[in-house]
Formats: C-alpha cells, structure tokens, sequence
C-alpha cells in the first residue's frame, strides 16, 4: 500500500472529519431516509432519493478516509532540520519572474491550501524543491511560462 504523508495536523483534521461522519452524519441520514420510507412510493419521492445519494456520498467518504488514516506516515516537522528540502519544510524562495521572495509550507495533498500557502507534495514546484539546498536553482515549465526559483531559506517549523 502507498503511504500517505501528512503533518500531525492534517492527520487531526482527517481523523476529526472521520468521527464527525461515523457520529453525525451518518445517524442523521438514517434517520432521514427512514423519514423519507414513511412517506410512501419510493420511486417518486425525491427525499428518499436525495438521501440515499448523500448516505452514498458520506460511506465512500468513510471508506477514503480510513484507508487514508491507515496508510498515513505522521512526520513530526519539529524533528527535521538542515538546508535540505524535506516534506514538511517552509521553503522561502525568489521567483525571478514576480521578482519576490514567497514561502511555501510543503505538506500532504489533503492539507494543501495554496491561498495560505500550503503546497501539496505532488505540486510541480514541491517535487522540484525537494532534495535541493539553500542557494539551488530551480527551473519550472508553468501554465504561464518558465518559471525559474532560487532557494532562499528552509526552515521547519
């Protein structure tokens, strides 16, 4: 099985969303579709069918996130350190083209947000990033062009 990398905080969201499926929401549509029996004729009664496509929807969420949390390889960033780009390093680089320097977090694909600058490691720039150093250069074809990137600073935080 692959592993699935994540930070201590992503692997709590996971898990936090998993116990509210099994302990709320699940019960809840339930106890709607067994709202929607009691109305008569299945076949044309739209809550019943609405309900039984959201109970689809919340098992196979069940189902993605335990197999998730199962295969999760937790990495406690506190412990790493080094020039060396790592899951889980805030990497501070100068992109020639914007002329300016942006930091990224690289995390695990569920815990990407790129507004908060949070890059999932399977990004085009997160697989370049890792294994360079402080001072490497960093060629990217983008949607918008060549992008070229130097590292500046690595940190885990």
């Amino acid at each position: 099985m692959e592993k699935v990398y994540m930070t201590p905080g992503g692997f709590k969201v996971l898990e936090d969303e998993l116990k509210n499926l099994k302990l709320v929401e699940r019960p809840a549509i339930v106890n709607a579709i067994a709202e929607a029996r009691e109305k008569g004729d299945l076949s044309e009664n739209a809550e019943y069918s609405y309900a039984k496509e959201k109970q689809g929807f919340i098992e196979g969420r069940i189902r993605e996130l335990e197999s998730k949390l199962a295969r999760a390889e937790v990495i406690d960033i506190t412990k790493l350190d080094g020039a060396n780009v790592k899951f889980g390093a805030t990497v501070t680089v100068f992109d020639e083209a914007a002329d300016e320097e942006i930091s990224y977090k690289i995390v695990g694909v569920d815990e990407a947000d790129i507004g908060k600058k949070l890059l999932p490691i399977d990004s085009p720039l997160a697989r370049a990033l890792i294994g360079k150093n402080v001072g490497d250069e960093i060629k990217l074809d983008t949607p918008s062009g060549k992008r070229k990137y130097e590292i500046v600073e690595v940190l885990y935080v």
